[in-house]
């Protein structure tokens, strides 16, 4: 089990530093054609690494633990596991996950504390409440029908959307 642990937690880092790295490539792409023509079309190349970095040392990681302990903590036999599931992860985890996001962002940016504050101030609720519309029927989804084992590959190819979005209103 404990290979098995190992194997599944590194194979969820890569996917989640992979997939990050492509949503933020993506956001420039998107960015990019909507310019006008003759504009700068360099792609800068420290946003897809940042977000390599978040991918694999917290999305990843994290998402591979937290359904293994999601698991545990409400097995399918518990009633109303679904809705308890889904509450659990969009009320209790996605909340401070998603701070976690912009308080990583801003370290590696290499920015202050003040300009955290301001990002929060100025993106999380919007982000946040995006975030409720869009993963709360894809979590559904994800803990009740997905085979564990599909998990966090499932989130993480989502997450290539998800990032993507992330990108753009980091530039707000």
């Amino acid at each position: 089990m404990a290979v098995s642990l190992a194997a599944g937690r590194k194979a969820a880092s890569l996917q989640g530093a992979v997939l990050s790295a492509l949503g933020s490539l993506l956001s420039q792409f998107i960015e990019r054609s909507r310019k006008k023509p003759g504009s700068s079309k360099s792609l800068d190349l420290s946003g897809p690494l940042r977000f390599a970095i978040y991918g694999f040392l917290f999305t990843g990681p994290l998402s591979h633990y937290f359904y293994l302990y999601l698991e545990q903590l409400i097995p399918s036999n518990v009633p109303f596991a679904m809705v308890k599931r889904l509450l659990l992860d969009r009320l209790v985890v996605a909340p401070p996950f998603l701070l976690l996001f912009f308080f990583v962002m801003n370290l590696l940016e290499g920015k202050d504390l003040s300009a955290f504050a301001e990002k929060i101030k100025s993106g999380y609720w919007v982000a946040l409440k995006m975030n409720w519309k869009v993963w709360t029927p894809v979590q559904f989804i994800n803990v009740n029908y997905v085979p564990m084992q599909f998990r966090v590959l499932f989130g993480n190819l989502v997450s290539l959307f998800w990032f993507a979005y992330l990108a753009s209103i980091k530039k707000r």
